[in-house]
């Protein structure tokens, strides 16, 4: 008799039981653009991907604002346990971005944000067609867009069809015309673009996209958000166009042990080429994108040099063609992430001018061996000189 709705981590897949299905109306008949309502034979499993969950989640009553409050805290003390000082949240609401920026001016919050703001009617008319907003705490300047799916889910969108499919190449989330607007409205009013792309076809279309409106290099720094499967035909698209790569390395440790049956061997080789972007733009961002991962940045720079899970395994590392420096991981999770966001003359390196936002850390992970990075802990964390773990 209860409704009951589990999320995939990476939010790009739900599971639904029976009552939960009739609370929200659905029928084996519904279509959705941009997603799948997965059925076997003549009956709903309950299973929808990537825009079909949004017709159950209208079913669900909104959040309190009590519960928003009590779930940014808690989150920020999982941030400060690890030493993270700033977040970029991505798809936020109207609201969300308000209570933020009450919780941080009564000083409960002391997290500094980063807001993506998602593409709602709503965020245009209060934020973006306003222009940006900054304090210390709270940065507002960008929008977040999803291209595709994830490819875990099959979802993430591709120029041919899946190795382990054939009949499946994934699709668009979002139109094409509707991602133009956006880009559109971006331009027109200073903002950055932030999209999530996975699949070598989606990046392409955005890539393309991007090279519309922005026609040569440029300072405007739009952001591809995972850039996980690239053809090679477009990876130059990046430096031409300078379009910053923003990656998750753990995306490569999770999925190694089966991105190739997804991809195929010859395809697989363009995915998660960190290093290779690296080369072509000078510079990437690298994050955690908790909570689809882990929220340790640790275990982020330990898959960006290692490339192996915390079991060392595979033992000579995945493509390790593609893994990077330490300096260049630490400077991609640093400095670069902060110009990722505009914010490098403010933070991402310990300055004189510069926020006293730093960690204590019980070993050095520049010089231990590598194998021991994921284990190293956070003894203290300093926002603004301030001791907040």
């Amino acid at each position: 008799n209860t409704p009951v709705v589990l999320t995939r981590i990476d939010g790009h897949a739900l599971i639904a039981n029976k009552v939960a299905l009739e609370r929200a109306g659905l029928t084996i008949e519904m279509k959705v653009e941009g997603g799948k309502i997965m059925l076997d034979g003549n009956r709903l499993t309950g299973v929808l991907i990537d825009n079909a969950q949004e017709m159950i989640y209208h079913a669900i009553p909104n959040q309190s604002k009590s519960l928003k409050t009590n779930a940014l805290l808690e989150a920020q003390k999982a941030c400060f346990q690890v030493g993270l000082t700033t977040v970029d949240d991505a798809g936020l609401s109207k609201n969300t971005v308000l209570l933020i920026d009450e919780l941080q001016k009564s000083g409960k919050l002391k997290m500094r944000v980063y807001a993506m703001l998602n593409p709602s009617k709503e965020n245009a008319d209060y934020f973006i067609k306003n222009g940006q907003y900054k304090t210390d705490l709270l940065n507002v300047r960008s929008i977040k867009l999803y291209a595709d799916g994830a490819l875990g889910s099959r979802g993430a969108c591709l120029i041919k069809p899946y190795s382990d499919e054939p009949a499946n190449s994934g699709f668009l989330i979002s139109g094409i015309d509707f991602l133009d607007s956006l880009c559109n409205l971006a331009y027109e009013n200073n903002y950055q673009i932030n999209t999530h792309a996975i699949g070598d076809s989606a990046n392409r279309v955005m890539l393309k996209l991007y090279s519309k409106y922005l026609k040569t290099k440029n300072d405007k720094r739009w952001r591809i958000e995972h850039a996980q499967v690239i053809s090679h035909e477009d990876f130059n698209l990046f430096s031409q166009f300078s379009i910053v790569p923003s990656v998750q390395p753990t995306h490569a440790t999770s999925d190694m042990y089966w991105a190739e049956d997804r991809l195929g061997g010859e395809r697989v080789k363009y995915a998660y080429a960190y290093k290779k972007l690296l080369e072509l733009n000078g510079w990437i961002a690298a994050g955690s994108d908790f909570p689809v991962e882990d929220i340790n940045p640790l275990y982020g720079f330990y898959a960006a040099v290692a490339r192996q899970d915390q079991k060392s395994w595979p033992e000579n590392g995945f493509q390790m063609e593609n893994a990077i420096s330490r300096k260049q991981a630490l400077k991609a999770m640093t400095i670069w992430a902060a110009k990722s966001n505009f914010e490098e003359n403010e933070k991402g390196s310990i300055e004189i001018g510069k926020f006293a936002d730093f960690v204590v850390a019980n070993e050095d992970i520049m010089e231990i061996e590598i194998h021991k990075v994921p284990k190293v802990k956070v003894f203290q964390t300093y926002i603004a000189g301030e001791k907040v773990f």
